[in-house]
């Protein structure tokens, strides 16, 4: 009988409380990530959405912890928790692609044919001359949305594999000329439109 309370105490304090506490911590760090996103954003409503959703999925984990001080498990759960939501939070971001993003080119090469490929493919594309330590250089600008990037990124290295670039969020942009998104899952294009202000 001894025996076996002092395995069910073992079973429930030092394994059940520090797996919750670990998944407490991954879902509010996650939701803390994605609301920092949504802040830079400029995303109000769902940035504070979130952030109700973060901060009482913290003070659970926390009072958990609290109620378990004599147990150095549930610390290193907590740690590992908020260690991995992060890494969990970043990939969701990933994952839904939110926002847009500007893609500034600088090429010593002919670019005709690349900013004639790009409005064919229907990015608006902006061309300006300019003078580079070597030279002459054509600086193309295009702006996308974040899901299309690997798309831009294929169609540069097409027409010159060794052209410069370098990729920047946008916060807004007035969607005057931005392509026609592909059929989705009505869950992730929802996710993906919301502009909440």
């Amino acid at each position: 009988m001894a025996l076996g309370a002092v395995f069910e105490g073992f079973s429930l304090w030092m394994v059940v409380f520090p797996v919750l506490v670990f998944c407490a911590r991954i879902l509010d760090v996650s939701v803390a990530t994605l609301r920092i996103i949504m802040v830079a954003r400029g995303r109000k409503i769902l940035a504070a959405g979130l952030g109700f959703m973060e901060s009482l999925v913290w003070i659970v984990a926390v009072t958990q912890v609290m109620n378990n001080l004599s147990h150095w498990v549930t610390y290193v759960a907590f740690a590992l928790g908020f260690a991995a939501g992060n890494y969990v939070g970043l990939m969701i971001e990933e994952k839904l692609a939110m926002g847009n993003l500007i893609i500034r080119v600088i090429t010593r090469q002919d670019a005709e044919e690349m900013i004639h490929f790009l409005w064919k493919s229907g990015y608006g594309v902006t061309s300006i001359d300019g003078w580079g330590e070597t030279g002459p250089v054509k600086l193309i600008f295009t702006v996308c949305r974040r899901r299309h990037l690997g798309q831009v990124i294929s169609i540069i290295k097409q027409f010159n594999p060794k052209a410069f670039y370098t990729i920047e969020d946008v916060r807004f942009v007035n969607e005057t000329y931005i392509p026609q998104s592909p059929p989705r899952r009505f869950f992730a294009r929802r996710l993906r439109s919301w502009s909440w202000k």
